[in-house]
């Protein structure tokens, strides 16, 4: 993107940060590592669950790492290249989010509780992930660096869907019933769709900037 692009946390963005900053790209580097790494783990823990809002939030943890490794690596290509790799982003992100909302509803016909106790644990282990993952990235959200802020902002916001989780998990022990986790995956779901609509929308209008008038 440009110097000065507008991202979905509503300010600009100085990539001259993220190139000339070793601290930030070493906190960068280590915010993917933590995200897509335990993404990885989340999601097979969310099939031993069977528990949609594990599976929602690990696909969250991944396109969190995704987006943030791929904004590093592009960081030498030309503007346009970077905007349409964006929009490309935007469009996947919207899939999953469809996807799992779809896994959600079809869940829904045939609820299942999930295992409550490996549910809950996922949850804090998570949390604590997104919680690091904001310490290192706190320092940073003042300025004119858009990307720092809004990455720390998602790891703020995703810490509160992990604590939704651990309540849910909660209330899958109390209830024996499916509908806490499938509300919570639902919920993150939505989340994850309205993300990946602001990247489009940004993708979108870097693209109309950067064409020749």
């Amino acid at each position: 993107m440009s110097e000065e692009l507008k991202t979905g946390c509503g300010c600009h963005a100085d990539e001259k940060r993220a190139t000339h900053d070793p601290a930030y790209r070493r906190a960068l580097w280590t915010v993917v590592v933590l995200n897509i790494g335990f993404g990885v783990i989340e999601i097979v823990g969310g099939f031993l669950a069977r528990s949609q809002a594990l599976k929602a939030d690990a696909l969250d943890f991944l396109g969190d790492g995704s987006i943030t490794l791929i904004g590093l690596l592009a960081l030498g290509w030309a503007a346009h290249v970077r905007a349409r790799v964006a929009l490309l982003q935007g469009v996947f992100l919207l899939a999953l989010g469809v996807g799992v909302m779809g896994m959600a509803v079809w869940r829904a016909m045939n609820a299942i509780p999930p295992e409550a106790e490996l549910m809950g644990g996922l949850g804090v282990v998570a949390l604590l992930v997104n919680v690091i993952s904001a310490l290192m990235l706190v320092r940073f959200r003042e300025g004119r660096d858009a990307a720092a802020r809004a990455i720390w902002l998602f790891s703020r916001n995703d810490a509160l869907a992990n604590v939704a989780v651990i309540i849910a998990a909660g209330f899958v022990a109390w209830f024996r019933s499916a509908w806490p986790d499938l509300i919570v995956a639902g919920i993150i779901a939505a989340l994850f769709l309205h993300s990946a609509w602001a990247i489009i929308q940004d993708a979108r209008t870097e693209l109309r900037k950067l064409q020749p008038k």
